[in-house]
């Protein structure tokens, strides 16, 4: 509660009080600094300047100026391709860096690889030919220096249950493969557009709570989706939503469960939870959980082989296609109805992509302390899914579980991604064959010890406790993955998002200020509840910019708090409210509507024989309001520098 003073010799204003009293008795006013009136803007640099702080605020071509158009060239071809600048320092010592770092990410990609690309309903070798081609062309144009490129889960699953929706993956195999070909090269120009053109920005309409609750719906989902593997289920329902998941599980559950398939599942399922746990508990084991992976694969196709546990229905893998990538450019749907499915399904696994890469490249640059260039990261993502869809890929980003153990290993550049390149070549050319006994449960086992830390709860528990607004949002996004599906999951992300900007775009917050004593510093009166009102002056601050969307709502909300001030003043006798002032200081921007509202509030004030008075108009502001000729309808004298001189200038002058 703040306090209501009733007369200037009491504890709430000694300040105002002497004011009133020197100038009863003198004509010697205390000095008032003025608002200036800006000069009048020049509308082509007023429009150069927004675009240049929306599209180019961090000044790409700095480097450019002064130079030669040699050293220009130079400089271009190194924008395009950064290895060509650090690549000139590279040595001996960061090679081993980045070669430690190599191996120890390939030996976990390969098995996540083969998993993942069941996870989108393809044959084990389009995995690892996405942990091939697109980590080569991203290490020549990425900048992130941690980020290992290859197939995610959440991409893997939206791209499987967008795809299947228009196939069938193993009916019409043909068609599926060629739309998911057709998916990756639109998510690589969605990806490509966003990065040269700069619009980078509008991936961030995907607030944070929203992808920590489609992460962790994503997360749950997958891990229902590898019951089938994990316990030897044949039929399977395509939908991904957790009724129609359990009731298959569930309805299988007599006849359809293999044993053999379970004990093998959860036992190395086991194995890599505690590998995991040794890694997070002890940083110096991080390669425990990065090789547990690989010697899964390698105990369990062995298990399999020796004892021919597939006669006993165990289901494997059976074969993987020998040799590298084929090329795949004639069958990309240019034309036809599948090219606008094709459109659809990229544009949307493209973004998710991104969003996901963006927030690893962030989280690793800050740890090591350097810049990320977010638009040159979209380009060389989106040149590499171009490339990826042309050689049998599909889509590929940063993995976050990948990109934490090369960042773990010491990796010191993108080499890390060449070494596992080569590594995955050697693989696809060697290696295949290998993998023909490897049980179906293991990968499920791999991929469900994966996606679990996409289960952040401390980031959930978080969001609750700072903002409920932010938690609701989470869960929206959480429970539509999880009960319908991870597109409805996505939409309702999408939604809750841009609900909360038009929510607080349309309903910005207007507080009450009050004066903190012995000071003339005002404040918000729910915030610092000593703080004291002026008696006669409601002083309210407007905490957004005023555009159309809000201006009638600030309007209204004003002339409440003052119809509510006068109803509480007449039934304590106490000196009605003669002058408004509106603080000004957080209005970045206003409109024409914005205008007009003030205009309104200006006319319903008068007829209230209240006046009206701005403190602290910004520059833009202060400008648009005297193009529009508003300060000469309240007047000049009724605008302040700050609140303390608007209330030391009319506070003497109000009638008792």
């Amino acid at each position: 509660m703040s306090h209501r003073v009733n007369d200037y010799s009491g504890e709430m204003d000694t300040d105002i009080s002497r004011v009133a009293s020197s100038r009863r008795h003198s004509d010697n006013l205390p000095y008032v600094h003025k608002v200036g009136v800006p000069p009048k803007p020049n509308l082509l640099k007023e429009i150069t300047e927004s675009v240049k702080e929306t599209f180019f605020h961090d000044d790409p071509l700095r480097h450019f100026k002064d130079q030669s158009k040699t050293k220009k060239l130079r400089l271009g071809i190194q924008a395009v391709f950064p290895i060509l600048d650090w690549g000139r320092s590279y040595n001996l010592s960061k090679f081993k860096g980045d070669l430690i770092s190599g191996l120890t990410i390939a030996s976990l990609c390969i098995p996540q690889d083969i998993g993942y690309a069941k996870l989108a309903n393809l044959d084990p070798q389009y995995g690892l030919y996405s942990s091939f081609v697109p980590p080569l062309v991203y290490a020549f144009m990425g900048s992130s220096r941690d980020i290992a490129i290859g197939p995610v889960a959440v991409v893997s699953l939206l791209l499987g249950s967008m795809l299947q929706a228009e196939f069938d993956p193993v009916k019409q195999k043909l068609e599926y493969q060629r739309l998911a070909f057709t998916a990756t090269f639109f998510a690589g120009i969605t990806q490509f557009i966003l990065g040269f053109f700069r619009l980078g920005f509008l991936i961030d309409f995907l607030s944070h709570a929203a992808i920590v609750g489609f992460m962790a719906g994503a997360a749950i989902t997958i891990s229902l989706q590898q019951l089938k593997g994990l316990l030897g289920i044949k039929k399977f329902t395509k939908e991904t939503g957790i009724v129609s998941v359990m009731r298959s599980v569930f309805a299988a559950a007599h006849h359809g469960w293999n044993w053999q398939t379970i004990v093998i599942g959860v036992s190395f399922l086991a194995f890599l939870l505690v590998a995991k746990f040794i890694g997070k508990k002890n940083k110096k084991y991080f390669w425990v959980p990065a090789i547990a992976p690989m010697i899964s694969i390698i105990l369990s196709t062995l298990f399999v082989f020796i004892f021919h546990a597939e006669k006993h229905g165990v289901q494997i893998v059976r074969h993987i296609d020998r040799g590298i990538n084929p090329p795949s450019l004639k069958q990309i749907y240019f034309s036809g109805e599948n090219l606008t499915k094709g459109f659809k399904i990229g544009a949307i696994s493209g973004l998710i992509a991104l969003t996901e890469a963006a927030a690893i490249g962030r989280t690793f640059a800050a740890l090591k302390d350097y810049q990320l260039d977010g638009n040159k990261e979209m380009v060389a993502l989106g040149t590499m899914n171009i490339v990826g869809s042309m050689t049998s890929c599909y889509v590929a980003t940063g993995s976050f579980s990948r990109s934490a153990v090369n960042y773990m290993a010491g990796c010191h550049t993108a080499v890390s991604n060449i070494i596992m390149s080569c590594v995955v070549l050697l693989t696809l050319e060697l290696i295949t064959p290998l993998f023909k006994y490897t049980p179906n449960a293991i990968l499920a086992s791999i991929i469900i010890s994966a996606v679990i830390g996409l289960i952040d709860i401390d980031a959930m528990k978080l969001l609750y406790k700072i903002d409920k607004f932010d938690f609701v949002a989470c869960m929206g996004a959480f429970l539509g993955v999880i009960f319908e599906s991870v597109e409805i999951g996505l939409l309702i992300a999408v939604a809750i998002s841009f609900a909360k900007i038009l929510l607080q775009v349309t309903r910005p917050r207007i507080a009450v200020l009050g004066k903190v004593p012995r000071t003339t510093v005002y404040r918000n009166i729910q915030q610092y509840p000593e703080a004291t009102r002026v008696p006669g002056i409601l002083i309210v601050r407007v905490d957004s910019a005023i555009y159309f969307s809000n201006s009638n709502y600030m309007r209204d909300r004003i002339l409440r708090w003052l119809t509510d001030e006068d109803e509480m003043l007449k039934e304590t006798n106490q000196q009605k409210i003669q002058y408004l002032i509106v603080e000004m200081s957080p209005v970045t921007d206003i409109d024409t509507s914005g205008i007009h509202s003030l205009e309104d509030l200006f006319k319903s004030l008068q007829k209230r024989d209240v006046q009206l008075v701005l403190a602290n108009p910004g520059p833009l502001v202060n400008d648009k309001l005297h193009a529009s000729g508003f300060p000469d309808m309240i007047g000049e004298d009724k605008i302040f520098l700050t609140v303390a001189d608007a209330v030391m200038t009319f506070a003497p002058k109000m009638e008792p």
